[in-house]
């Protein structure tokens, strides 16, 4: 017999597992001399020739298993082999265990727990669940194949087991059939699923067949709650805490699974945070738990500090689990209590002593346990009576507070005192508790939401300081709670805008929806708002100038409609080439990249396709974009669209040719639509047709024209536009009264008008207050007359900025607060569409 290695025989001998096997099977001393990883084609190389002799099978089974046990513990106490290698080989010979068991069987099995997650421990029970495809009465022949199974895999003989089998996690229990079909498994888990089912099923996996989509289609909305589910906090709270009382009850505080700081509770934190927000990231529903623990650390749901933490505690506790396992091939998670198997754990671990070792222990699961009570802890609020308040009042002896589940009204009970705190920290806390107790009633029914607010106060509080200042904000909270998730945590919130990794994250969620058309169209709404409400903040918190807020929200609805195009070519029948020679353009604010929060889109659609079936084809994509559009879901509306600006208006077609564009431009538009043309541009879709439109744009502002004839044209439209906005108020109405905004951008449109064909820079789409800048640069204007304006128009800006972010219906303002302003701009039109020479 080959001597082993040194270091492989003095790690071996402290195994008396070990000890047995190898002085039953001397020959198996051979692999372990220089121990190579066991691969599954080794494994099923192993049980070739099997065949249909049952008593061969099992001997062969349990020789392998014996094998594999011994090489993975040579590596693993050697240093050869990480926590990965070990797991992921013992998870490997339990699927070709249970392959060479079936045959040609079609039972349907699934590994659940750490067998479905990839993560079998060296001495595990698998924990399995049998289905079958078909009728009721063929249970019974599934049933006698998975009886065969669990018998070839956990009966004892001379030459051991190869898995205990745990069959508890089926439906009903032991009490349940041991085969169930689809179908009752659905029934089953709609109307009798439990809460800790949910945890069982996270990391279930199909182990034979590829029905992967079938299951997946019963088990996942079992799982994973289509919203946010704070409600599982509450859960697994409880949960745990029945664990623990458990744990003290049996004495097991030193149980490295489920004692204190131990392998379950660093489960439950991932469990938790993933079925919080599962339902809503595909990218969350990882199975292996240190890989979760990695996605929740990208996805900032988890601080890096804590994850990785977590993560070096679980490969310690699992690292330690197999060491307690490999002293006699037993599934016990206890540390020993006399000296020499104390002794035998702390050499397996790398310490010199088990006091050393102890220390290190405590160091971890002292880690493990501050980081789950940092997420689990029960809030620590005292029962409060609710503040006097009218609005208050009204809503707790309302009946919807009365229709409330207990749980439901006990988090509310506890929120609004807390409410009413965050509130006095605003400028007007009367008025923020009024919308705050909206916000509430709003939300009341939804027990997601309110354990939100609930298990995070510091969000409470985000919450108080932006409905406190902004009523659009408040009623834009209201309308789509979803977005409280985005208070969670400040460096989201506040982070610089980043597209990139935005379209990147909408990209894989919408592929996660590829089959669900309703569940697209809502991420489409639901992202973007997620995006708005991250600018909202910035821009309550004074992080943002109007013009930055207006580039930031205009890209954005730039990106939303590229992605949005994309995605209804892809679902379009009868498309005839890949991709669509077919692009959107912006006019208004979207042109002028000037959006605000809840601005219409203002859009026409090109196209530049020789194929005969084009005309039809981009009509039919057209109509259906526009519906994903403006279409309002259950999560809202994506953009409100205006295409009246289109070639011949409501009357004309809804997408038009390049070449009739050109033509209708040429020779049909009127003075108003080239006055629009000025702050229109490509915004999504195929870039040469949006280059062609460019071009278009800039041949058509450059033409020269008769400035008496323009005049008149431009100040017509402006009368008509001041009769169609009479202001009686008294007020000046800082966008429609004369000296207002209407009579800046028409004064440069006038300008852009009639001196592109001199100069031909003033086509570039740049904004108002960058064109008056080139406008005096050129002479057109006096620069300091050109200053003053730019400064006006960014006074005006704001002012309506902030008016409406505060409900204002009209952006309207004393008369003195801007009398130096409005002057400025009259003087602007005097000297620019009365004065001017031609």
């Amino acid at each position: 017999m080959p001597e082993l290695t040194s270091q492989t025989a003095s790690k071996i001998r402290l195994s008396r597992f070990a000890q047995r096997a190898l002085a039953a099977r001397p020959e198996l001393a051979a692999e372990l001399a220089d121990p190579q990883p066991f691969t599954r084609a080794e494994m099923l190389n192993a049980l070739r020739g099997s065949g249909d002799d049952e008593a061969q099978l099992k001997r062969s089974l349990r020789h392998l298993r014996n094998r594999a046990l011994l090489r993975v513990m040579a590596r693993d106490l050697s240093g050869r082999a990480g926590l990965d290698e070990v797991c992921g080989t013992m998870t490997d010979l339990a699927e070709v265990a249970i392959t060479a068991v079936l045959g040609g069987d079609d039972l349907i099995v699934v590994g659940m727990g750490k067998l479905g997650g990839r993560e079998l421990n060296v001495s595990s029970d698998v924990d399995l669940v049998f289905l079958y495809r078909g009728p009721p009465e063929a249970q019974e022949r599934y049933e006698r194949a998975g009886r065969r199974l669990i018998r070839l895999l956990s009966e004892p003989t001379e030459d051991g087991f190869v898995f205990r089998v745990d069959m508890r996690l089926r439906p009903y229990g032991d009490s349940g059939p041991l085969a169930c079909n689809f179908e009752a498994l659905e029934h089953y888990l709609i109307t009798q699923g439990r809460e800790w089912e949910r945890y069982a099923w996270l990391k279930a996996r199909l182990l034979t067949t590829t029905v992967h989509a079938e299951l997946d289609s019963i088990v996942r909305p079992f799982v994973f709650r289509k919203y946010l589910d704070y409600g599982t906090l509450a859960g697994l709270r409880a949960l745990h805490a029945e664990v623990r009382r458990d744990v003290a009850r049996r004495e097991l505080a030193e149980h490295v699974k489920l004692g204190p700081g131990g392998i379950r509770e660093i489960e439950f934190i991932v469990q938790a945070l993933q079925l919080v927000r599962g339902g809503r990231d595909a990218e969350l529903r990882v199975r292996p738990t240190v890989r979760a623990l990695a996605v929740l650390s990208e996805k900032s749901l988890l601080p890096e500090s804590a994850a990785r933490e977590l993560a070096e505690a679980y490969v310690f506790l699992r690292n330690l689990e197999h060491r307690l396992q490999y002293l006699d091939d037993a599934q016990r998670h206890d540390l020993p209590e006399d000296g020499e198997d104390r002794a035998r754990i702390a050499e397996m671990c790398g310490f010199a002593s088990w006091e050393a070792f102890y220390r290190k222990l405590q160091v971890v699961r002292n880690t493990v346990s501050r980081h789950f009570d940092a997420i689990f802890a029960e809030p620590d609020a005292p029962a409060e009576p609710w503040p006097e308040h009218p609005r208050l009042a009204a809503l707790r002896a309302s009946q919807r507070y009365a229709a409330l589940p207990e749980e439901s009204r006990r988090r509310l009970d506890r929120l609004m005192p807390a409410l009413a705190r965050a509130a006095q920290a605003t400028p007007d806390p009367d008025a923020t508790l009024g919308r705050g107790a909206d916000l509430v009633e709003a939300i009341a029914s939804r027990a997601a939401y309110l354990a939100l607010l609930a298990e995070h106060p510091e969000a409470l509080e985000r919450v108080a300081r932006l409905i406190g200042s902004s009523s659009w904000a408040a009623e834009f909270i209201t309308r789509h709670p979803l977005l409280l998730d985005e208070l969670l945590d400040d460096r989201l919130l506040y982070a610089p805008p980043d597209l990139a990794s935005f379209q990147k994250n909408l990209q894989l969620q919408l592929a996660a929806a590829r089959d669900d058309t309703e569940r697209r169209m809502n991420l489409l709404r639901e992202m973007h708002q997620a995006q708005v409400f991250r600018l909202l903040a910035q821009d309550l918190a004074g992080l943002l100038t109007v013009e930055k807020l207006a580039d930031h929200v205009s890209a954005l609805a730039d990106l939303m409609l590229e992605v949005t195009l994309a995605l209804v070519w892809e679902d379009l029948r009868g498309r005839h080439i890949p991709a669509p020679r077919f692009a959107v353009v912006g006019y208004g604010k979207l042109g002028g990249k000037e959006l605000g929060y809840a601005s219409d889109l203002d859009i026409i659609f090109l196209y530049d396709d020789p194929d005969e079936r084009a005309a039809e084809v981009y009509a039919r994509l057209a109509q259906r974009l526009n519906t994903w559009l403006s279409s309002r879901t259950s999560s809202g509306m994506l953009f409100e669209t205006d295409l009246q600006l289109r070639p011949s208006g409501a009357s004309g077609l809804l997408v038009s040719s390049i070449e009739a564009f050109e033509r209708y431009q040429e020779e049909n538009a009127w003075a108003w639509e080239h006055q629009a043309l000025t702050r229109a541009r490509y915004c999504a879709g195929d870039r040469p047709v949006g280059e062609a439109f460019e071009r278009i744009r800039e041949r058509i502002l450059r033409k020269p024209r008769d400035a008496a004839e323009l005049r008149g044209s431009i100040v017509e439209m402006r009368n008509k536009l001041h009769t169609a906005h009479p202001n009686k108020s008294g007020l000046f109405d800082v966008k429609h009264d004369a000296g207002g905004m209407i009579d800046i951008e028409f004064a440069v449109q006038y300008l852009v008008l009639r001196f592109s064909s001199e100069f031909s820079s003033l086509t570039a789409n740049l904004g108002n207050i960058a064109l008056l800048k080139m406008a005096a640069g050129h002479g057109l204007i006096d620069p300091e007359l050109a200053e003053r304006c730019r400064n006006a128009y960014r006074e005006f800006r704001r002012i309506q900025h902030a008016l409406r972010l505060n409900g204002a219906q009209y952006a309207r303002v004393p008369r003195d607060k801007v009398l130096s302003e409005m002057e400025s701009v009259k003087e602007l039109w005097q000297a620019v569409l009365v004065t001017s020479a031609p």
